[in-house]
């Protein structure tokens, strides 16, 4: 097995750390590894754009109608004065 060392941890993580082990019973380290064998033991999210996961979100409210004006050509930019 390999091991890893981290550095620069904030000192309130670390607390927070030594409380969670404390309460389950492990050691920081065992509670360290759970913690990241929980985290990475999850399939990585589909990366989708904007568009997609916003759509994801509304699509089961159904769609809007929305009655567009007709465009106008476009008009002769005015002049500028010097």
């Amino acid at each position: 097995m390999a091991a890893v060392t981290i550095q620069d941890i904030d000192d309130q993580l670390v607390a927070r750390l030594r409380n969670q082990a404390a309460r389950h019973g492990h050691s920081m380290e065992e509670e360290a590894r759970d913690i990241l064998r929980a985290a990475l033991s999850t399939e990585p999210a589909q990366e989708r754009n904007l568009v997609d996961s916003i759509r994801g979100r509304i699509e089961s409210l159904g769609g809007v109608e929305l009655d567009l004006p007709k465009r106008e050509a476009i008009r002769e930019p005015s002049g500028f004065r010097e």
